[in-house]
């Protein structure tokens, strides 16, 4: 079962579009706002609870099918910042260059979105 929206569709890609259309000019609601609703969007592309998405301060996510935590920290941990996290989304930072870079801190063996990114493509 896909995860509730809290954003909705149309103000999610509002937000990522003006975070995109300008990083450095975009306010904290918007930002959270475009964070939000693409970690919303991959938990509804890729749904399931074997890896878990942190964008401190702004949200987290489970999603990708497979093994199931259920008590204390999952073993899949994808975490990133904001900035980092967007460019992921929209296409602009590949996953790699966010991994080497050190701005990307995954564990655990599906822990690689990389084919799960970017989610521009689908009609975003």
């Amino acid at each position: 079962m896909p995860p509730r929206r809290r954003i909705a569709t149309d103000a999610g890609r509002a937000a990522l579009a003006a975070w995109q259309a300008d990083p450095a000019a975009a306010d904290r609601t918007t930002t959270a706002t475009a964070v939000r609703w693409a970690l919303e969007e991959l938990a509804t592309r890729s749904p399931g609870r074997t890896v878990e998405v942190r964008v401190p301060p702004f949200g987290a996510t489970q999603c990708i099918a497979g093994p199931v935590h259920t008590r204390g920290t999952p073993p899949n941990v994808v975490e990133t910042d904001a900035a980092t996290w967007l460019g992921l989304v929209a296409g602009t930072l590949a996953w790699s260059d966010a991994l080497a870079s050190g701005r990307l801190r995954t564990s655990g063996q599906r822990a690689d979105l990389s084919a799960h990114l970017p989610l521009t493509g689908g009609g975003v």
